[in-house]
């Protein structure tokens, strides 16, 4: 239970007909879930508009609106608060019903095409090494400290958002990293929030399905570093060209990281295997559990993040290189058939470069490199092609079948991906929806010492078709495949 006029301090209001000092009971955007003595707040969505519903929340109780468009039909005993942005309303209104937990802990977030979730799971792993109480909200899964809460979207909504930050503020948190995707930027998830830091990994070719252009995409990841706090961080990978683009007009301190340019954090790539990464980062050579060039960045900007908290190098270093991840990312599947099988979440063209250029640096040439990709259905369709150049371009066999085709039908998706293939390949590229069935092909091929990439998933157990979801673990399926064909 909270006072209306609490919850609404510094929404900006443009008109409010009513009262607001009156109790509210709790605040909801989904009409379906309004209860009596609620807050309803109207949001204009990408596919729906909550405006349509304040009738249907008013029927089921609610005594309070919260709009953008003020409704013809007003109802007597209901107080209506007009506002320019009511999913931006939304976030303030969360933050000071929960009683603002963002302020009473460090919240650090990584923004970013590729590596926001390794960085985020590398510095919770870190910080919780160290000896703090830290959260962690991210694509894989929420953590307060080692107790985990499954994750619905790579940002919660602006209320499970606080909600889970009280948690972690009533659990002893005193510190938390969060990934921030361009959508929850965008859509105003964060407002209210307070950051003591923000990282920009990289940006590159995604989400244009929503975003409609690449410049549209980056503006959304340069709002979060242009609304950040005087007295935050924040610090940006200048190896990528839009690192720079992150920091103007930010109000935060500016710090770079690079492992090619000049910067305030650097980091040299001594050696690279299937064992892991050996890099020299602040005059000192680390050897880490980590594999792949992409990775590297990962770690640096996990040290930088660290020392930009005040932590102590060698101790941070030290801890750092100690950190065995096993969230999808180049996760490989032990098997004994002699061969590599790597699983990893790369779902856009840049990601699954990295994975298949770090695997064509451990060849020998002696071995076949067997890649099964699918892409995700009712998203991007731009990047279906690139996709399948990238991995023609890298890979002895290609397996182009399904991941989530979602209401798609797999077969126009694979179509789609088909127009990236060059003509000179077209033979070595085999069609087959059946996702376990490709896995399985891909395992039939594959002899002692060759290396199958299994990409797109990766941390994920499941399948979503037609709006159903069913379990389906790449890495269960890479093991049993292999164990049913190279155990006969």
């Amino acid at each position: 239970m909270a006072n209306l006029k609490d919850i609404l301090y510094k929404v900006k209001l443009i008109s409010v007909s009513g009262a607001t000092d009156i109790a509210i009971d709790a605040i909801q955007f989904d009409s379906r879930i309004v209860g009596a003595g609620d807050v309803f707040v109207a949001i204009k969505g990408t596919q729906v508009d909550g405006h349509e519903y304040i009738s249907k929340a008013i029927e089921q109780g609610a005594v309070a609106i919260v709009c953008e468009d003020i409704p013809s039909d007003i109802h007597p005993q209901v107080t209506y608060v007009q506002t320019d942005n009511s999913a931006k309303a939304l976030g303030v209104m969360a933050a000071n019903y929960f009683g603002h937990p963002s302020e009473k802990l460090k919240l650090i977030a990584v923004t970013g095409t590729n590596g926001k979730t390794t960085t985020v799971s590398l510095l919770h792993q870190l910080f919780m090494n160290l000896g703090y109480h830290t959260g962690m909200i991210s694509t894989v899964q929420n953590q307060i400290n080692n107790a985990v809460i499954p994750a619905t979207h790579t940002t919660p909504d602006a209320l499970q958002l606080n909600s889970l930050l009280k948690k972690m503020v009533d659990s002893g948190c005193n510190i938390v990293f969060m990934e921030a995707s361009s959508h929850a930027i965008e859509q105003e998830r964060m407002a209210g929030l307070k950051l003591a830091g923000a990282v920009f990994t990289n940006i590159s070719h995604e989400h244009l399905d929503y975003h409609k252009t690449f410049d549209n995409y980056i503006k959304a990841k340069k709002k979060l570093f242009d609304d950040l706090p005087s007295d935050a961080f924040a610090l940006v990978n200048v190896d990528d060209k839009r690192g720079m683009v992150m920091l103007q007009n930010c109000k935060a301190s500016k710090y770079t990281y690079s492992l090619k340019m000049m910067a305030i954090y650097k980091a040299k790539v001594l050696s690279n295997s299937i064992q892991g990464l050996e890099l020299n980062i602040d005059q000192k050579d680390v050897w880490f559990r980590q594999i792949g060039y992409f990775n590297a960045y990962n770690l640096l900007a996990a040290y930088a993040t660290a020392h930009l908290l005040e932590e102590e190098s060698e101790e941070v270093l030290m801890n750092l290189s100690q950190i065995e991840l096993k969230n999808g990312r180049f996760e490989q599947v032990p098997n004994n058939a002699g061969i590599t099988a790597v699983v990893d979440y790369a779902h856009t063209p840049d990601a699954l470069e990295n994975v298949l250029q770090t695997i064509d640096n451990f060849r020998t040439g002696n071995e076949q490199v067997l890649t099964v990709v699918g892409c995700g259905g009712n998203r991007d369709t731009t990047k279906r092609p690139l996709m399948a150049e990238i991995a023609c371009r890298f890979s002895d066999r290609v397996i182009l079948t399904s991941d989530n085709p979602r209401f798609e039908e797999p077969e126009a998706i694979i179509a789609d991906m088909q127009k990236g293939v060059p003509v000179s390949q077209v033979r070595k590229v085999t069609n087959l929806p059946d996702r376990k069935e490709a896995i399985k092909l891909a395992c039939s091929f594959a002899q002692k010492g060759d290396i199958i990439l299994v990409a797109g998933k990766g941390h994920e157990t499941y399948q979503e078709i037609k709006g159903e979801r069913s379990h389906f673990d790449d890495k269960e399926v890479v093991r049993e495949m292999l164990s049913l064909i190279h155990n006969k």
